[in-house]
């Protein structure tokens, strides 16, 4: 974003991460549909009356504004934009989308494909129903978009019948890109399974 373009108002986004910045503040990374992935501060987000705190829950869509042109914003605004029932086992593939923009996308760059399949898959998620082919094209579109996708036609996304085969061949293209460093998401999914079929 330039200097001259230093102030956002109202554009669509999502929480993915928030940490504690000095004693009432947080650090928000958000992934917004116009300007991409972005750092910003909430100043006196962690007071308990603050109109911040409320709005800032992860996976769910907001109506973010902010100002700045150094590479931490400073959020000024934040509104819910709807409401995405995410619960139980779903929230881990919420976190693993998460951790991959976190990993493979570059900081300010817009991908409003990529926006779309994140919101297709969380849509899926909340209703409870198998979220496998929004989730593949959330990786298809991931890959796609920041320059480590195939030259092919995009697959059929619903087929279940190619959804093992295209679930193999993504998650094998995802590793290849992640400097040889497993997703922390991958390696807790593992561990319950062997947990749970351990019982």
């Amino acid at each position: 974003m330039s200097k001259r373009a230093a102030r956002v108002h109202e554009t669509p986004g999502y929480v993915l991460h928030a940490t504690a910045w000095r004693e009432t503040s947080l650090i928000v990374q958000a992934f917004s549909r116009d300007h991409g992935w972005v750092s910003m501060v909430a100043k006196g987000a962690k007071r308990p009356h603050s109109v911040l705190r409320p709005a800032l829950s992860l996976f769910q869509p907001l109506l973010l504004s902010w100002t700045g042109a150094s590479e931490i914003k400073t959020l000024t605004r934040a509104e819910c934009a709807g409401v995405h029932a995410v619960q139980g086992p779903a929230m881990m593939s919420c976190w693993y989308m998460n951790e991959l923009l976190f990993r493979l996308l570059p900081r300010e760059d817009p991908h409003p494909g990529l926006f779309d399949a994140y919101v297709m898959a969380l849509q899926s998620l909340a209703t409870g129903s198998p979220a496998a082919g929004a989730l593949r094209k959330f990786e298809w579109m991931l890959l796609q978009e920041t320059g480590y996708g195939v030259d092919a036609e995009q697959p059929d996304f619903d087929d279940a019948k190619q959804e093992p085969a295209l679930r193999a061949s993504l998650r094998a293209r995802l590793s290849e890109h992640l400097s040889g460093k497993p997703l922390v998401t991958r390696q807790v999914l593992l561990a319950l399974q062997r947990y749970q079929g351990a019982k």
